[in-house]
């Protein structure tokens, strides 16, 4: 009964949930210092960046391990089991793409053309804004669990939501700005690493899209 985890269930099965989503947000924040770090083609920082954000995408894998073995069958709550495992899921594959990102970019040692930097640093915190939404939808699980899943949180979560989506139409503004850069610039960079530029815009897309899709799952809940 050593196991923090177990502390946590004792407490509420949602608390587990929201400290992966925590875990997920820190390693998604941490993509804006290992950005900047490769912009000043600064490797040795951006290693660094790079071990942090592989050690928090660890520890949210850990707990998602542990959040599915211990979830009980029976939850005598308004969402079932299957719900949460899935709403779990969604949370770690933003971890997922933040690591790919760094893991790519650093494996690569991408440099990213100056005159790309702006639009790039202002795609990746679009998109950041994204799961610091999504994090504060989850973060209101407890809230919702205390009044049924009815009533007036069940709005203010449903209100959180539509600011999700709203930012989350932001960042693919700025992904389409990004793109349209890097498209006027193309002959001036080499073919390949033009390809795995593309990548990276794609992967930065992907965390919004994956942070949205986690409101998207919890409203889905919220609606049966």
């Amino acid at each position: 009964m050593s196991n923090p985890i177990f502390s946590l269930f004792a407490s509420s099965p949602f608390l587990p949930m929201q400290e992966h989503m925590k875990k997920v947000l820190e390693c998604v924040q941490t993509l804006e210092g290992f950005m900047l770090a490769v912009f000043d083609e600064d490797w040795e920082q951006a290693e660094e960046h790079q071990e942090t954000i592989n050690n928090l995408e660890e520890i949210a894998d850990d707990l998602k391990r542990e959040i599915r073995l211990k979830l009980p069958d029976s939850l005598f709550m308004p969402v079932s089991r299957t719900d949460l495992i899935d709403l779990i899921g969604r949370q770690d594959r933003i971890a997922n793409k933040a690591k790919d990102i760094a893991n790519i970019m650093l494996g690569r040692n991408m440099v990213i053309p100056p005159t790309l930097h702006t639009a790039f640093i202002e795609f990746l915190q679009s998109s950041m804004n994204v799961c610091i939404k999504a994090n504060q939808v989850i973060q209101e699980l407890d809230e919702l669990l205390e009044t049924g899943f009815r009533g007036f949180e069940v709005k203010k979560v449903e209100a959180l939501i539509f600011e999700l989506d709203d930012l989350e139409d932001i960042a693919d503004s700025h992904e389409r700005d990004v793109r349209q850069q890097l498209f006027s610039q193309e002959s001036d960079i080499d073919p390949v690493h033009v390809m795995f530029l593309y990548k990276v815009i794609d992967w930065i897309g992907e965390v919004a899209n994956r942070a949205q899709a986690v409101g998207h799952r919890l409203h889905l809940m919220l609606a049966r």
